[in-house]
């Protein structure tokens, strides 16, 4: 006999006693409440903290410095903030790191500049491989890219449930490959590639390799420079909580930095900033990639974020993020297995990010009535419900209840079996 919601959830206190990181839930605005989120993986919840900085910014720097602000500290602000995401998030020395637009914006100018670079050194090179289910992003500005620039597209076809493999990759890699863009952590599935096997592979093509982490940055760890990054992208509003429209962090690994061209040439990535000249000439090192003014209210946020990732320790995040992943799968497996509902992530943790999808076809009905009781998951087609678990913010009781109610909602809109025990 399963076991009953009583059960699970004595479990889940047990689990929450013995979770080193349990207190620094308390940080975060709202989990005091009922409301049980399952969407940290889309947008992280606010930092207490975060308000008084941002009132205290307003009053203090922005109100009592004025543009003096710029030449104190606003100008190095996201060089400074990028340095932090390296050593703590993504394994990156100082000067590869840098805030700057949004996300969409920096692959765009990562990947066409990977593109043209390796156009030039070899034109036979015209094609970006990109697997079918990347996020929409991705797929969208590789074909744009390969349409400004006369390239072509090289499709790989994944599993749903899954993501690229080095076998994938083998097969779609050549002489004519220019660019290979992949995600860290699959935005569906929650598969984790093998990020250090698939960059080996691509460059034993002679290719560069752009890595989306905005799936895994903050909650799975990254080595972008031990595993041998060209170029990655990451944005900020998910794990690392800086809130909605936080500006992306751009890598760009040393040994590439003063020969790739970016394409928005603005008056930030320019050598001197405040020459005004006639002529772009474009800065070294990570300001080259630079465009316009940076956005520092957007990240702010990110200061309290990363204060709390680096107390806790990345590799920390990532034992309590398997922990809680592992918990959602097994009451997935007991509470809603019986109703039809499968596992659409990896079972194996080594291959998993921070998130799990359950399939089932009635969850857009189901992930809309969970949002009208303060249960917040998120939807992907086909049929996909997410439970994205933001380790610093997220309890095992938190999940047992929501898993609870999401069984009982996939009761209700599948059917109509009675509910769980209590």
């Amino acid at each position: 006999m399963s076991p009953d919601v009583g059960e699970i959830a004595g479990v889940a206190a047990d689990l929450d006693r013995r979770d080193p990181l349990a207190g620094l839930r308390d940080a975060f605005t709202g989990t005091e409440t009922p409301l049980v989120y399952f969407d940290g993986n889309s947008l992280g919840r606010p930092l207490r903290s975060t308000a008084a900085r941002l009132e205290r910014f307003v009053r203090e720097e922005w109100g009592g410095r004025l543009i003096r602000g710029w030449d104190e500290s606003w100008m190095e602000l996201p060089f400074a903030i990028g340095d932090r995401i390296g050593r703590a998030v993504i394994g990156a020395a100082p000067g590869q790191t840098v805030i700057g637009d949004s996300t969409t914006v920096l692959l765009y100018k990562l990947v066409r500049a990977a593109y043209d670079d390796a156009r030039a050194t070899d034109p036979a090179r015209v094609e970006i491989v990109v697997d079918r289910d990347n996020f929409p992003t991705d797929r969208y500005l590789v074909e744009g890219i390969a349409a400004e620039r006369g390239g072509r597209v090289r499709w790989i076809d994944v599993d749903l449930s899954g993501g690229v493999t080095s076998a994938a990759l083998a097969d779609a890699v050549g002489p004519e490959t220019a660019v290979v863009l992949l995600s860290h952590v699959a935005y569906r599935s929650g598969h984790l590639a093998d990020a250090a096997a698939l960059t080996a592979l691509a460059h034993d093509a002679g290719a560069l390799v752009v890595w989306d982490l905005c799936h895994s940055a903050g909650s799975v760890p990254a080595h972008a420079d031990a595993w041998g990054f060209d170029l990655a992208v990451g944005c900020t509003y998910k794990y690392l909580n800086g809130g909605p429209g936080s500006p992306a962090f751009a890598y760009v690994a040393e040994r590439h930095q003063d020969r790739l061209a970016q394409p928005i040439q603005g008056w930030m990535g320019a050598a001197d900033v405040f020459a005004m000249g006639p002529a772009y000439v474009p800065a070294r090192g990570m300001r080259r990639f630079l465009s316009g003014t940076p956005p520092i209210v957007g990240m702010l946020a990110l200061e309290d974020s990363l204060a709390l990732i680096e107390q806790a320790g990345i590799d920390a995040i990532r034992t309590k993020s398997i922990a809680l992943t592992a918990f959602a799968v097994e009451l997935a497996d007991t509470w809603l297995g019986p109703l039809g509902v499968t596992v659409a992530s990896p079972r194996d943790a080594a291959r998993r990010g921070g998130h799990v999808t359950l399939s089932h076809p009635a969850m857009r009905a189901v992930t809309a009535a969970l949002w009208q009781q303060d249960v917040i998951p998120d939807y992907r087609d086909p049929g996909g419900l997410r439970i994205g678990l933001s380790p610093l913010s997220t309890s095992f009781a938190e999940v047992a209840d929501g898993m609870a109610r999401v069984a009982a909602a996939v009761r209700t809109e599948a059917g109509g079996a009675p509910t769980l025990a209590r």
